[in-house]
């Protein structure tokens, strides 16, 4: 994991010295979709909840790791305007990094309404040419 991580960290920092524009994108799988598989879109959920996170087309692979056809999820919380996906995706409190190939999650959220939405990341978190993403859910947290 430790080589995994430094092979990341070296292939980052080579990406910043060459500029934003000479950033690869991996191609997507044609017809390659994610998506919430729980909770359903307009659910009423606690303050404590397991988010299921699906894949059709394509397979999951750590960051760091590059092979065709793979990525990783990213779950955007509340987040308004997708972020630029031509660049790494940021990690933030509203976008939250799934590099080890994660297929779930369990969030604690404030009481109120709320987003969810997946996109899907290559090996340095960048989104695919053709990008994959799930539709945005709403639920509500009591």
């Amino acid at each position: 994991m430790k080589i995994a991580i430094i092979s990341l960290a070296l292939v980052l920092s080579t990406l910043a010295g060459l500029g934003q524009a000479a950033l690869p994108k991996s191609k997507s799988a044609p017809g390659a979709k994610t998506y919430i598989i729980s909770p359903a879109n307009g659910e009423m959920v606690g303050t404590t909840f397991t988010v299921k996170f699906g894949l059709q087309g394509m397979g999951i692979a750590p960051a760091g790791i590059k092979f065709d056809n793979t990525g990783h999820h990213h779950l955007l919380i509340d987040v308004e305007e997708l972020p630029d996906l031509n660049k790494p995706l940021p990690a933030t409190d509203n976008i939250l990094h799934y590099g080890k190939g994660q297929t779930e999650t369990t969030l604690t959220l404030k009481p109120g309404s709320h987003s969810l939405q997946l996109v899907l990341g290559d090996y340095l978190h960048i989104p695919h040419d053709k990008p994959v993403i799930s539709r945005k859910i709403w639920i509500t947290v009591k």
